[in-house]
């Protein structure tokens, strides 16, 4: 990271007071042990501020754009611009293409042949390249998952042994979802875990044809159609696999969902719920009401759903669910999958003549839906659902929305809960640290908001450092955070006065109402995740 400037970078960053001068003696001494690190990586890896405007400082030193760059950021397929071997010799990482231009991340941009060489590689391409500089920490450990990932997959086999390779693959790693998806210049495999894409493997073009034949002839898919299919894989005894199809300018991508068979459902503690078995009861299993689970894709809201069922069943109750798919059996409940023929809203009528106790509603997506889930709540039914929303007060404007009136609101809706997915940190290579100046400012200030002390005395906190086991990611597994609202009465009378979402907040925080941000906090104080996975998840700073 050198370059022409007046001062020593360590000099620079003391003089803005992004660091302090003890914080530049511990990395000039953490470079005697490693000289070929430069300055900045090693403040970088030391944590002594947000890397964020760490990097965004260096940059504007060495007048170079920066970016703290992350493996969500890559938008591009890295071997599409340049070999992984060049990548890893030059510390460059292609990361987004815009009109023409190809962003590039160095670690080192005062490296000219490293720069030079990329550049003329690109422009051959005929492309114009932009430079910009990260942290060489940063570059690694992209180029180490990318590298890592594929080293599983036997990529010499026949097809039909890939395409097995690339299944069973992602289910030793724990994978939720498999992406296929056609490149310009080739097919990239990557896999979802704990919420992350990350890259599998790249198979050249010519391999293409042969695989979505193969992918389509065991889904059951019309081989012909290359408009959008679904279809599923029966061929694992421990997996369902739902498949998705959809042309795009390359070919066709498929998308493979994991969904294992027989599996335990969590407890709501083992999903990140920390209140007493009497409030959790008082909080669910309210009759005469709906309670609705609010959460954007993929945030765990069907699996609450099912550790809230799991929670209330009982011989004694009748519990129907209607579902798309079934997705976890559970003894003791009538689940009812819904096929292409039939909706949510026709499955919801039929079930109210069943005698049911509590009716799982898999999602509304509509307002007909909506309206019948009212009703039902209205009639006797404890009803659980999910809805797609940003938090707990919003799931009033979303039923307004939907036209669901403010006096069935208020009289039915008695519980929203909403949640996010954190990554928890990696036990096996987590890094214990200080939190610094500039976290426990952003912590506090979190508190002040809301008016709660949290206790920093004595509290460490975790760096993901990255390791074979979380597939050098630095977490592994995930756990929920959350929020609650309880429709008390003065809130109810604030929905039936038709007051904005602005007014029913103020009064939830008044009645003990604590928003996602504050269980996030807890998870970072009791070591379970840290601030740059919550403000990856809600983009706190």
């Amino acid at each position: 990271m050198d370059s022409k400037r007046k001062q020593p970078i360590g000099i620079e960053l003391v003089k803005r007071g992004i660091v302090t001068e003890e914080d530049v003696e511990r990395a000039l001494d953490y470079q005697k042990a490693e000289p070929r690190k430069k300055l900045g990586d090693i403040l970088n890896i030391l944590r002594v501020c947000d890397p964020y405007v760490l990097i965004e400082a260096i940059g504007e030193i060495l007048d170079e754009k920066a970016i703290y760059l992350k493996d969500s950021d890559v938008k591009v397929n890295l071997t599409d611009y340049i070999s992984v071997d060049i990548a890893k010799q030059y510390k460059a990482i292609p990361f987004q293409e815009i009109n023409g231009k190809i962003r590039v991340c160095f670690a080192d941009t005062s490296n000219k042949r490293a720069v030079d060489t990329v550049r003329l590689l690109l422009l051959n391409k005929g492309l114009i390249m932009e430079k910009y500089i990260t942290f060489e920490t940063n570059i690694d450990i992209i180029l180490n998952s990318y590298e890592a990932n594929s080293d599983d997959i036997e990529l010499n086999a026949g097809v039909s042994g890939f395409i097995d390779s690339v299944i069973k693959t992602a289910m030793e790693k724990r994978a939720s979802d498999i992406h296929i998806e056609p490149m310009q210049q080739g097919l990239r495999v990557r896999y979802r875990i704990d919420g992350q894409l990350i890259n599998a493997a790249n198979i050249s073009k010519d391999k293409q044809a042969q695989i979505v034949g193969r992918l389509k002839a065991i889904s059951n898919m019309h081989q012909e159609k290359q408009e959008s299919q679904d279809g599923r894989i029966i061929m694992y005894p421990e997996y369902n696999i739902r498949v998705s199809s959809q042309r795009n300018i390359y070919g066709e991508k498929f998308v493979l969902r994991l969904l294992k068979k027989n599996e335990d459902v969590k407890s709501l503690y083992d999903l990140g719920f920390e209140q007493d078995e009497s409030v959790l009861k008082k909080t669910f299993n309210k009759k005469n009401s709906i309670a609705v689970i609010a959460a954007p894709t993929g945030e765990g809201k069907t699996t609450t759903l099912y550790s809230i069922i799991d929670f209330l069943n009982k011989p004694e109750i009748n519990i129907t669910t209607i579902e798309e798919p079934v997705e976890i059996r559970i003894n003791g409940l009538n689940q009812i999958e819904i096929d292409p023929k039939t909706t949510f809203a026709e499955s919801l009528r039929t079930v109210l003549r069943q005698d049911p106790d509590i009716i799982l509603v898999g999602e509304i997506r509509d307002p007909e839906t909506a309206e019948i889930a009212m009703q039902a709540g209205q009639t006797g039914h404890y009803v659980l659902t999910t809805i797609h929303t940003i938090d707990a007060v919003e799931v009033i404007t979303r039923l307004r929305k939907m036209g669901i009136s403010d006096y069935d609101i208020s009289s039915t809706l008695a519980t929203s809960v909403s949640e996010r997915l954190v990554r928890r940190l990696c036990k096996n290579c987590a890094k214990e640290r200080e939190f610094t100046q500039e976290e426990k400012k952003i912590i506090n200030k979190i508190g002040e908001k809301y008016n709660i002390k949290f206790d920093l005395e004595g509290k460490k906190t975790y760096e993901a450092v990255g390791c074979k086991k979380c597939n050098n990611t630095g977490y592994y597994g995930r756990i929920g955070i959350f929020e609650i609202l309880e429709i008390n009465d003065k809130i109810r009378n604030l929905i039936m006065n038709h007051d904005s979402t602005i007014d029913i907040r103020a009064e939830a925080l008044k009645s003990g109402y604590m928003p996602l941000i504050v269980d996030g906090v807890n998870r970072i104080l009791d070591g379970t995740t840290n601030l740059q996975e919550l403000n990856n998840k809600l983009a706190i700073y």
